[in-house]
């Protein structure tokens, strides 16, 4: 079975292209990044393709790559572009695939559509994830519920960040979901640590969903 998979946050700036990259270094799989809000520095897709260690023949061009780093709907009417769900349809291509998100579940790709919405549509399990630090307790069980409202089907939440047993523990206790693992921050933080780091998940279980 080819592991098709979208990786999601809880919020923004917690680590999630990380995780997307050592998924794909993992798996041997391809990355798309549909919509970049935000080019002044290095680009998700590119930090993925140095990060992964699979260069950039693994990562596919944006649909969308928008100048300004904001929420995707309002870098979008910044540049004077309307998001077309269209452009957003999956690709269609052999072997294993990572899609990432932006930032949470609910970030808007227009007044009409959330990324969550987008979700649904296309159908793959989601990667949630999270951080461990205070307050993820809640942004967690909230991004599991928006998901499921949608009938969007969760493969686990990868946390990132410090151990902290208890609020792992009970985020997947409550949500209902697995644990498949824990990204730690890495310093420094290149492809050999990331590849390393990932040898601790579950990944086994990317096939199913819950």
């Amino acid at each position: 079975m080819t592991i098709r998979i979208v990786v999601s946050g809880t919020d923004t700036g917690i680590g999630k292209t990380v995780l997307a990259a050592g998924l794909v270094g993992a798996l041997g799989a391809t990355y798309w990044k549909p919509v970049q809000a935000g080019i002044e520095e290095e680009s998700d897709a590119a930090a993925v393709a140095r990060l992964s260690g699979r260069g950039q023949d693994a990562v596919l061009p944006e649909a969308y790559s928008l100048q300004t780093p904001c929420s995707p709907h309002q870098a979008a009417a910044l540049d004077g572009v309307a998001i077309d769900p269209a452009r957003l349809a999956l690709p269609q291509l052999d072997g294993p695939l990572v899609v990432e998100g932006a930032g949470g579940v609910l970030v808007p790709l227009s007044d009409e559509l959330l990324y969550a919405d987008m979700f649904a549509q296309w159908g793959l399990p989601v990667v949630l994830a999270a951080r461990t630090a205070l307050g993820t307790i809640n942004h967690s069980l909230m991004s599991i519920e928006a998901l499921r409202a949608r009938h969007v089907p969760i493969a686990g939440i990868a946390f990132i960040g410090e151990e902290n047993a208890e609020t792992q523990r009970v985020i997947c206790h409550i949500g209902k979901v697995r644990s498949l693992g824990r990204l730690p921050l890495l310093d420094p933080l290149n492809a050999e640590t990331l590849a390393r780091a990932m040898q601790g998940f579950h990944l086994d279980v990317l096939g199913a969903s819950a």
